[in-house]
């Protein structure tokens, strides 16, 4: 039995997910969220930094939707350890049938084992499912072991393509079906948002974490990202992640942090 390709065969197609920073205002995210469910999305993503929190910005997005479901990407467990992740999403009232928590190893050693002790630690304390953010190879095969979903950050069609083998390793050693893998895909359209893309680009870039696997995949942070002028020519460059990726984030970048800069790019990348 090719268990590999039945999990191929059974990839659905053209699962979007849409994103914005956790510091946007209420009234914005609650906006954009409501906008993202109608447009069909599956999952509306929020990050986390030390100042923007990205669970009560999920929170937000819950009391202005339905069915949606709240990504929130990625929580650093050497920042936020999984009994205060635990705690926090009991404290803002987050609905877990609806909830995606992502976890990531953050900038400390011993990342591989905090992420399998994390995800352990939140199966064993909440119903919503685990994704594990994952750049490098054995990270993504620890996710494939584990966790209920793989999230790349600032994925190439070629990066994610390799990715996807180490989280079907991963997932064969634990005999246990592939999990699905989403992937930021940081976008913008206009030649006013590309100069944010660049910026946010050339942060990424400096983080360690992040050097080191543009370095392996010897690609830059740029050349990750999707910009376009039109919105046919955004479609269409976002269209190929579709047969590497189980759900296409499209991780917006604005030149103004304004609803309706964003609105543009989430029409744009509607599935």
């Amino acid at each position: 039995m090719n268990t590999e390709n039945d999990d191929e065969a059974a990839r659905p197609r053209g699962v979007r997910g849409f994103g914005v920073a956790s510091t946007l205002s209420a009234a914005v995210i609650s906006e954009l969220a409501g906008a993202a469910e109608a447009a069909g999305y599956r999952t509306f993503w929020t990050n986390d930094t030390p100042d923007g929190d990205g669970l009560r910005a999920l929170r937000v997005a819950a009391g202005a939707t339905l069915t949606i479901r709240l990504g929130v990407g990625l929580l650093p467990v050497d920042r936020v350890p999984p009994n205060e992740i635990i705690a926090r999403i009991g404290l803002v009232g987050l609905p877990v049938d609806r909830l995606v928590v992502g976890v990531g190893a953050g900038a400390q050693p011993g990342g591989l084992g905090r992420v399998r002790s994390a995800v352990a630690a939140l199966r064993d304390a909440t119903s919503a499912a685990v994704v594990v953010g994952a750049l490098g190879p054995r990270m993504c095969g620890l996710a494939g072991e584990v966790a209920d979903g793989v999230l790349l950050d600032w994925p190439t069609i070629d990066s994610a393509s390799a990715a996807r083998e180490h989280v079907r390793s991963g997932a064969r050693s634990a005999e246990r079906a592939t999990p699905p893998m989403a992937g930021y895909v940081f976008t913008a359209l206009g030649a006013a948002a590309l100069q944010q893309l660049r910026s946010d680009a050339a942060h990424y870039g400096s983080v360690p974490a992040y050097a080191a696997h543009f370095r392996r995949a010897a690609h830059d942070a740029i050349d990750a990202a999707v910009h376009a002028e039109t919105v046919r020519d955004l479609r269409r460059r976002l269209a190929p992640y579709e047969a590497v990726l189980d759900e296409v984030i499209v991780r917006a970048v604005v030149a103004e942090p304004r609803a309706a800069a964003y609105r543009r790019v989430l029409d744009a990348g509607a599935p």
